[in-house]
């Protein structure tokens, strides 16, 4: 009885081993009948860097999807690639299995911008800084700044008119760095916002410049601004504690967090999350902006009809005298679909980036552990399969509901961009007062694109605003609710 016994272990033990032998080799099996995407990686360690800078990137990634298909490889800024251009496969990537591709940014931004920010991590921080960040933007929130983004709106657009010519794109991005400054502090000292401004702007310029610690050049000057941002906000933080003052900005909500075991976030984490929002809203929405006003300018017909829209509204306000409401940003359908258009056709937000954790399958193609992927926002965007003749300015195709995971101009899944509720508010403020109260000509009218990093028209849409003068005179708006 004891030697069967012996023998019966005996046996279940090879038996193990050879199940475990058994799947084992069928995993590595699998994972060699598994082979890398189509494509090209270029020369040796510059791969296809030069012709991603020297060319249009949305015209050579398209070029490539035509030649290889929806999932291809490259090897740019000095990393080998995944470019991904279908909707399946960027869902793979950022929603059904987003624990398998973590974001990445260079170091070099990272430090910038802060190590703590919201969108450079996944896992229980992000979720927690996430709903935190989205409690600060939400329709509730953002409702309450409608008075104080219209006066903002009409003092950047009285600037316009005091220039010559105006960079549309500069003075937008001053409008949304304004916005950005009200959703984060609500009202904040003029003394503070100018030394935020002034060192952010350091900052900003010097993001996608060439990281070299050299004395002098614009990425080390602008890491000292990022030191000198850090001390600003402390202070800043510091006077908020002491006067205890209940704010549900995005620095409250920021303030108020408290772990389960009662530990709070560091002065570190606050000050990388703030002025991570402030990047992720400032250039994309002021890029977003000076699309719409090239494309209206374009577009006569469509611009009258955005036109009878908004002054129909603010004839309703006692001709632009009282706050436009809530209920009226919620009411400008053309305006919206403008918008929408604006953001699908521009696609500011081209790509973004994710890192493989470990090997992946997808659709028979590996993607090894370290490698970046690439979905390709702008190719999906662009692709007649799911918008009819996709070059085409048509502002009334969001009367349906585009295809599922077709139209990300914010992005998707747990990283997709948390103040678009916000964006489209103030876009839709400028413009109810931009086409009812002034007028403006583009100066110069070709169709180049400059990138800075992002796409926006050369030169930044260089125009001549001027006041409407067939429209009363009208008060800024009170901060009274009608």
């Amino acid at each position: 009885m004891e030697f069967l016994c012996t023998g019966i272990y005996i046996t279940f033990f090879f038996c193990t081993l050879l199940l475990h032998y058994l799947i084992k080799k069928a995993k590595i099996e699998q994972k060699h009948k598994a082979k890398l995407p189509p494509g090209s990686m270029g020369l040796p360690y510059f791969g296809e860097t030069l012709q991603f800078y020297s060319q249009d990137p949305n015209v050579l990634f398209a070029t490539k999807q035509k030649r290889y298909g929806d999932v291809f490889k490259t090897h740019i800024l000095g990393c080998p690639c995944v470019m991904v251009a279908s909707p399946e496969a960027a869902r793979f990537v950022l929603v059904t299995h987003a624990n398998l591709f973590k974001p990445t940014y260079p170091k070099s931004k990272e430090k910038l911008i802060g190590p703590s920010a919201l969108f450079f991590h996944q896992g229980k921080y992000h979720t927690h800084l996430r709903k935190l960040v989205q409690s600060s933007l939400s329709p509730e929130a953002i409702r309450k700044l409608i008075p104080d983004i219209e006066v903002t709106a009409i003092t950047t657009l009285d600037s316009c008119v005091k220039a010559p010519v105006t960079n549309t794109f500069q003075e937008m991005k001053k409008f949304s760095f304004e916005v950005g400054i009200l959703s984060i502090f609500s009202q904040l000292d003029s003394s503070y916002k100018t030394e935020l401004k002034k060192n952010y702007c350091i900052v900003n310029k010097g993001y996608n410049s060439f990281p070299t610690r050299f004395p002098g050049t614009a990425y080390q000057k602008a890491r000292k601004a990022r030191e000198r941002i850090n001390h600003i906000l402390s202070t800043i933080i510091s006077e908020r504690k002491r006067t205890k003052l209940l704010q549900k900005d995005l620095l409250g909500h920021l303030l108020d967090f408290k772990y389960d075991n009662g530990q709070t976030l560091t002065e570190d984490q606050i000050a990388d999350n703030i002025i991570g929002v402030l990047f992720a809203a400032q250039d994309t929405t002021a890029s977003v902006i000076t699309w719409i006003l090239k494309y209206l300018h374009h577009d006569r017909e469509l611009l009258q009809a955005v036109k009878d829209e908004q002054k129909s509204i603010f004839e309703l306000n006692n001709g632009g005298k009282l706050p436009l409401t809530w209920a009226q940003t919620r009411n400008m359908p053309k305006t919206l679909g403008v918008i929408l258009e604006s953001l699908r056709m521009a696609s500011i937000i081209s790509y973004t980036f994710r890192e493989a954790v470990a090997d992946v399958e997808y659709n028979g193609y590996l993607i090894p552990k370290g490698w970046k992927v690439m979905p390709l926002f702008r190719n999906i965007h662009h692709n007649s399969e799911f918008f009819s003749d996709p070059q085409k300015f048509d502002s009334s195709r969001y009367k349906v509901a585009p295809k599922p995971n077709t139209y990300m101009p914010f992005g998707n899944g747990v990283h997709a961009c948390p103040g678009n509720e916000l964006a489209k508010l103030e876009i839709l403020i400028l413009i109810h007062h931009l086409v009812t109260k002034y007028r403006w000509d583009v100066v110069d009218s070709n169709n180049m694109i400059q990138y800075s990093p992002f796409p926006v028209p050369l030169h930044g849409l260089p125009a001549r605003f001027r006041k409407d003068e067939t429209q009363s005179v009208a008060t800024e708006p009170s901060s009274n609710r009608p």
